[in-house]
């Protein structure tokens, strides 16, 4: 055929065709998205102040900031929530990319909440001695600095602190607001990234023991890396299968009833493989996040080498996010694989409660004692997403809500507890703390109870919940394995409680240091959380049930 009659083709057609009308710009919903915005803008602020602000004011400006936008974000949330959007008024917004319903809602006020109170232990700058006359907190002097040189030890005489770890707290925050509210692949994935690059920073930054930091954050970056290299494959998958990147319309695809089937789309639909595979994938990814056996190696040594302020709002927050962004995914996009799925996940969380509670026993250090009790805690939180009922999902947004406390507070606790090595993790150290210091060593016997499910704390409810939300879904061989498990584990809990009261304190024994009342807050916090939420639960089990309904 000669040029010039492919070039009359070309003309006709496009003559033919309607005219190209213009590119729509972007609806965005600023006001429903706005808790996200908020946090967003509060850490670019703290990049800012960073750039700008002298170096000795830069904490108390970059506090202030963080304060105030954790604040406002967490108002926007409780404005919405009252607005309605977490029940009649739910919706997709940000063109399809974000969902603003009452799952969405509660996990973000509570990461929200959970982010606020470990900002104050990011803060705390009494525990350990003023080195040259000024203040010091956890984080290393100069993080660019190599551990053991001379630069660092200048940055040490000088009083410098790394300033930095608020504004990259507040765009950890950013994604994990963003994870749970996802609505679609791409803008899952994206959040990952953005809560995940953070942490791996944040994990390098301890001032004592900083190489042990260092490789705990090159461990959690490599690995952490490779689940997001499998959740971005799966992601390729299911978009291979359905063509669409939307929640809803891969679910309408996996359940058949997608109305309009391009040729294309009718090839891909009817292969099971891709489905399957993808669906997998980016399931691996999440559990990896939560922590759940065999996808739970980095926790240990990442929960050990981290920063204890970093540990405690990595283990409330991340969880939170990453439990909600699963069940995000199982509820709304793969309901019609639920005979596929919940088999398998049948057995990660038998694995993850017994492993979890078994391996804990034979820890000597604190740190990963309570990082494998974490692994445990998300095998009892998959038994309430394997319920696949309504009551499934207000009872995992209830467990998370008053484990994320528990373990703040936990934590906050380990800071105080020090000898002239910095913080004095190893179990040995503990022995005699109730004689020396009653108060801590109560407050810690609080969280250990409640990590145990005994009755009159917020684990007893949370656990009650969950297990009672499996049981009616059918999983009553889970929950017998789930009590088992929670036996074995309350063994560890009150051995600690029984070397911390009944043993004799060492003459070399560690000291309990005064904090400021920035980490006593986050305690009493922790405290008073758990103990409401152990003694009148029922608000907020409420709270969590009208809260419980995916928007499709």
């Amino acid at each position: 055929m000669s040029a010039s009659a492919v070039h009359s083709l070309w003309t006709t057609a496009a003559t033919a065709a309607e005219p190209i009308s213009k590119i729509d710009a972007p609806k965005i919903e600023y006001g429903q998205l706005a808790p996200t915005l908020i946090v967003v803008g509060a850490a670019i602020v703290g990049v800012l102040v960073e750039a700008f602000v002298p170096r000795k004011s830069r904490y108390y400006v970059q506090l202030f900031v963080s304060v105030v936008g954790l604040a406002a974000a967490f108002a926007a949330v409780v404005a919405l929530a009252a607005d309605g959007y977490g029940t009649t008024k739910a919706r997709i917004a940000a063109m399809g990319a974000v969902a603003v319903d009452g799952p969405a809602l509660f996990l973000q006020g509570t990461i929200l909440l959970t982010a606020l109170v470990g900002l104050f232990t990011f803060a705390e700058r009494r525990l350990d001695p003023a080195a040259h006359g000024k203040p010091v907190d956890s984080f290393a002097a100069q993080a660019a600095s190599v551990p053991g040189s001379d630069s660092e030890k200048a940055a040490v005489r000088a009083g410098f602190t790394t300033t930095e770890v608020f504004p990259l707290l507040l765009f950890a925050v950013t994604g994990m607001l963003l994870f749970p509210a996802a609505n679609d692949l791409l803008t899952l994935f994206v959040a990952l990234e953005v809560f995940s690059l953070p942490l791996y920073l944040l994990c390098a930054l301890a001032r004592r023991k900083r190489l042990m930091s260092q490789e705990a954050a090159v461990k959690y970056f490599l690995l952490g890396a490779f689940a997001s290299a499998f959740t971005l494959f799966g992601i390729a998958l299911l978009y291979g299968y359905a063509g669409s990147m939307s929640y809803a319309t891969i679910a309408q695809v996996v359940e058949g009833t997608v109305t309009d089937v391009t040729p294309a789309l009718a090839n891909t639909m009817g292969n099971d493989a891709l489905l399957l595979i993808g669906a997998a994938l980016i399931v691996m990814g999440l559990l990896f996040k939560v922590g759940a056996v065999p996808f739970h190696m980095w926790t240990p040594d990442v929960y050990q080498g981290a920063p204890t302020p970093v540990t405690g709002f990595m283990a409330a927050a991340t969880k939170v996010a990453a439990f909600g962004a699963l069940l995000r995914i199982l509820y709304v996009v793969l309901p019609g694989l639920r005979w596929d799925w919940r088999p398998v996940m049948w057995g990660v969380a038998i694995v993850t409660m017994l492993g979890g509670a078994i391996v804990a026993i034979t820890q000597t250090d604190i740190k990963r004692l309570l990082a494998y009790s974490s692994i445990a805690h998300a095998g009892f939180i998959l038994a309430g997403v394997i319920a696949t009922t309504p009551d499934g999902v207000s009872s995992v947004l209830f467990y998370l809500g008053a484990y994320s406390f528990v373990t703040l507070g936990a934590f906050a606790v380990v800071t105080l507890v020090r000898d002239a090595g910095g913080e004095a993790t190893h179990l040995s150290k503990w022995a005699g703390l109730g004689r020396r210091s009653p108060l801590v060593a109560a407050v810690f016997a609080v969280f250990l109870l409640a990590f145990a499910g005994i009755p009159l704390t917020s684990g007893f409810a949370g656990k009650f919940a969950v297990f009672k939300a499996a049981a009616e879904g059918g999983a009553v061989p889970l929950v017998v394995v789930g009590v088992i498990s929670s036996a074995i584990a309350a063994f560890f809990y009150i051995r600690v409680i029984v070397l911390m009261f009944f043993s004799e304190p060492r003459p070399e024994g560690p000291t309990v240091a005064v904090p400021s009342p920035l980490t006593i807050t986050a305690i009493t916090v922790g405290v008073a959380v758990t103990l409401v939420l152990g003694v009148a639960p029922q608000y907020f089990l409420d709270l969590a049930g009208q809260a419980g309904v995916f928007v499709r």
